[in-house]
């Protein structure tokens, strides 16, 4: 289970978002894309200020690549969790708000320890109950991090997605989700994403500079022995995660996302 350190910058105490979607068993692409959702509507209002929620960043990968995260104030944890259902939202909450109150301690900390005040017999008490308190915190911090190590979901679909690379066929596609290659099809072209020609199923305009398939040529040998070619569409894993949005919505769910959901 990964520790959520609270840091302090610019006179505000923030946690990364990296780390809050590994808590939540999220990737952190799409908590990203979340944040940049809520950003959008905050903005709208005049009275309100994103940036007393989420401040922009960015990180690099092992491979030198800088990607966008986001620093979360605790109101924007507090927006994350209050999205979230279920143990893990409820975990997460725990975690974070014991977490921005320990940093809040330490700050308001001097080099002169609270309970050194005059009166000895007061100063002893003053000391016990604090250790106590700190003791008390620490046990509640490590069984939260046990509870929630232990509900800590398998790979999700998505997160195969997002680490895959190449092309892959509808049939592929489809089997993730208990479909035929048939089925999936029929149902890309009832939702007007593609049509057939010459055998082939096409992307209408709207989609065909997205990124989303490639063509494929194929050898073929005719019944008659005469050598000849076919096209074949193949997706990309951007492409797939488009079906993935598709089939969601129509609450088809791909067996691996059943299973870390007991269905």
């Amino acid at each position: 289970m990964n520790q959520l350190r609270i840091v302090s910058k610019d006179g505000k105490l923030l946690a990364d978002s990296r780390e809050i979607a590994l808590m939540l068993g999220k990737s952190h692409f799409h908590l990203v894309r979340d944040i940049d959702s809520y950003i959008n509507v905050i903005d709208q209002n005049p009275d309100l200020d994103s940036d007393k929620f989420f401040s922009e960043s960015i990180y690099q990968s092992g491979t030198g690549k800088s990607y966008k995260m986001y620093l979360l104030t605790k109101i924007g944890c507090d927006m994350v969790a209050n999205k979230m259902t279920g143990p893990k939202g409820i975990l997460f909450t725990a975690t974070y708000v014991s977490r921005f109150e320990e940093m809040e301690r330490k700050l308001l900390n001097t080099d002169t320890p609270s309970y050194m005040i005059p009166d000895p017999v007061e100063r002893a008490k003053k000391w016990i109950s604090e250790e106590e308190n700190r003791q008390h915190l620490e046990s509640k911090t490590l069984l939260l991090e046990q509870q929630i190590s232990e509900i800590e979901p398998k790979l999700t679909y998505l997160d195969k997605i997002l680490t895959s690379k190449g092309t892959i066929t509808i049939t592929q596609i489809a089997k993730d989700y208990g479909l035929s290659g048939t089925a999936l099809n029929k149902i890309l072209h009832e939702e007007r994403i593609q049509y057939k020609v010459n055998k082939q199923w096409v992307l209408y305009t709207k989609y065909t500079n997205k990124g989303f398939t490639q063509s494929e040529t194929i050898d073929i040998t005719r019944s008659n022995g005469e050598p000849d070619v076919t096209m074949n569409t193949r997706w990309t894993q951007k492409g797939r995660l488009f079906i993935h949005e598709i089939l969601t919505r129509r609450g088809i769910l791909p067996f691996m996302d059943r299973e870390s959901l007991g269905a």
